[in-house]
């Protein structure tokens, strides 16, 4: 279940690199300064470097089945799903009217990214949990 959760984490990856590049290349930073857009800078860079983060522990943990990395990961991945729901509401509230770039964001993208990592997020969680006998 680990390896999977890997692959499922890539896929959440991908389709993320692919909304910051949609956001960087819609002029999202530069609507920092103008305030038009509803995803501060610091959001949306958070978001991924937490993720980044928590999959390097997950790779440690499964390497080395150490538990203490599937449980950190957990924890660090909560922080950057937190931060991924805060930014889903925002888009949300936009709706066809988002103001800034992220506006662009294909509805399937967006969905595909949620969908598959709420189900990393599932998949770490279980395998921590069987990991320390929960």
């Amino acid at each position: 279940m680990g390896l999977v959760a890997i692959v499922t984490w890539l896929i959440t990856a991908m389709v993320g690199i692919y909304l910051l590049y949609l956001w960087l290349s819609g002029g999202g930073l530069r609507q920092q300064r103008t305030k038009v857009t509803s995803f501060p800078a610091v959001l949306v860079f958070a978001h991924p470097g937490l993720a980044v983060s928590a999959l390097g522990c997950w790779v440690v943990h499964v390497l080395t089945g150490e538990r203490a990395f599937a449980w950190v990961s957990f924890g660090v991945l909560a922080a950057s799903a937190l931060l991924g729901f805060t930014m889903f509401t925002r888009w949300l509230g936009g709706g066809r009217h988002a103001r800034g770039a992220e506006q662009r964001f294909p509805v399937l993208a967006v969905l595909l990214h949620g969908v598959a990592g709420v189900t990393t997020f599932v998949l770490v969680l279980l395998t921590a949990a069987i990991a320390t006998g929960l």
